[in-house]
């Protein structure tokens, strides 16, 4: 049997050095906190039967081997009681570890007799005590869940690799190019029973393309007036200006119009404007509700109508102000901007804030910035949102286009720049709902 100590800032880290070193038969004998972090000692080609042999042979006194003196000594000594046998995998306790401090050793290792020493009042634990014992004990459980879970996770993962190969290689794959863990499991769940390695290789791509909704406003040909709102930096203003161009390469500028609403950003309504000479579109301000409303009775007749919106972060008050223009306007279709190369959370609090106003649908902006399209097709998919247009650049109008979902799969697979991750990584996103299915 070989018995390792290990050190680590966490239990996960830990457990990862365990299985690196030691291999997937390990057993934990022990584990503890520490200052810098945790403790945990492993063994592998683990005995029991030799650990209670020494656990005995620890336990047990070894014979003195000095001779017994012929004449009694002058003063009786009382003998310590023997510490009982410890379990298997528990390293026996010192007598003088389990008594109190300020304690003899002999009222710690031996029973109390009359006359040894006067009897001490019963202590109370005070309030702090018990809180910090329970704050202690509540730390260690923690510690031990989260360690199973690691383990089950481990377990629950490997059997998937060694039971269903392919099936464990799409969720790999998937989680490379940043398919969030439910979406990629989602699709795992719509493939047949068994599939050949070809099948396994093309056929979830086809599905993940298959699940992103796309609106087809590219070829409406109807009158629209369309708001365009979204969080800040996610280039709203911009996305209006290719818009309304390739609206007046359509149906001509005198049919086409601008809406301004953006009047916290400096310079925003200017920018605009600079856009409406140079495509030589009207551009309207309006300021709260009921100036938005007469500026779209005026505009009854246009054709296409695009409303530039304020970029406010999701947690500023003043979000709920600019909602409240929009939520009575009648015949105004929404359409939320989100960036490609924001973050997975970033793009769900957005999608979250701007829940209320029923976005009809989704443009994707930054393809070219993103380094990986994994966490805005998962939320696409995730809500049902249709997406209308994907950009990647700030060319006006040329770098715009109407949403596929084949080639915005086929993109995102090719960008995706990120190694394939390790077992650790797979573990922890799909192991423990394996465990529990």
């Amino acid at each position: 049997m070989k018995i390792k100590r290990f050190t680590a800032t966490d239990m996960r880290q830990a457990m990862g050095l365990v299985r690196d070193e030691q291999g997937p038969d390990a057993v934990i004998l022990s584990t503890r906190r520490i200052a810098d972090g945790i403790e945990v000692i492993a063994a592998i080609d683990y005995d029991e039967s030799l650990v209670n042999d020494a656990v005995r042979q620890h336990a047990t006194p070894a014979a003195s081997s000095h001779p017994v003196p012929a004449t009694p000594p002058p003063a009786p000594v009382r003998p310590l009681r023997r510490s009982p046998p410890a379990t298997a995998g528990i390293p026996a306790r010192a007598p003088d570890a389990l008594a109190p401090r300020g304690t003899p050793l002999a009222t710690a290792g031996s029973p109390l007799r009359s006359g040894d020493v006067s009897p001490s009042p019963a202590r109370t634990p005070s309030p702090d005590l018990a809180a910090l014992e329970t704050a202690r004990m509540r730390e260690e459980l923690g510690s031990l869940r989260a360690m199973l879970e690691t383990q089950l996770s481990s377990l629950a993962w490997n059997d998937l690799e060694r039971r269903q190969p392919l099936q464990a290689g799409i969720l790999r794959e998937m989680t490379r190019i940043g398919i969030d863990a439910d979406v990629a499991r989602a699709l795992v769940a719509e493939l047949p029973a068994k599939v050949s390695a070809d099948q396994a290789r093309y056929l979830p791509l086809g599905l993940l393309a298959r699940n992103l909704g796309i609106s087809g406003r590219a070829q409406a040909e109807g009158p629209t007036v369309t708001a365009l709102v979204g969080p800040t930096g996610v280039g709203k203003t911009t996305t209006v200006a290719k818009l309304a161009a390739r609206a007046v390469l359509r149906v001509g500028a005198e049919k086409v119009a601008l809406v301004s609403t953006d009047h916290y950003r400096i310079g925003a309504a200017a920018q605009l404007e600079h856009y409406g000479r140079l495509l030589g579109v009207r551009v309207y301000p309006a300021y709260d509700a009921q100036s938005l409303g007469k500026v779209l009775e005026l505009l009854r007749d246009c054709h296409t109508v695009l409303v530039d919106t304020a970029g406010i972060a999701v947690s500023d008050p003043r979000l709920r102000q600019q909602m409240e223009i929009f939520a009575n306007a009648g015949g105004l279709r929404t359409c939320l901007v989100l960036a490609a190369n924001a973050q997975s959370e970033a793009l769900d609090a957005a999608e979250q804030a701007y829940r209320s106003l029923n976005p009809a649908g989704c443009i994707l902006t930054k393809l070219d910035e993103a380094p990986s399209l994994g966490g805005a097709l998962s939320l696409l998919i995730r809500r049902h949102l249709p997406l209308d247009y994907t950009t990647d650049g700030q060319r006006v109008p040329e770098d715009i286009a109407p949403a596929d979902a084949r080639k915005l799969v086929c993109f995102a697979v090719q960008s995706s720049r990120a190694a394939l991750p390790d077992t650790g990584l797979l573990a922890e996103r799909f192991g423990l709902e394996l465990a529990e299915a």
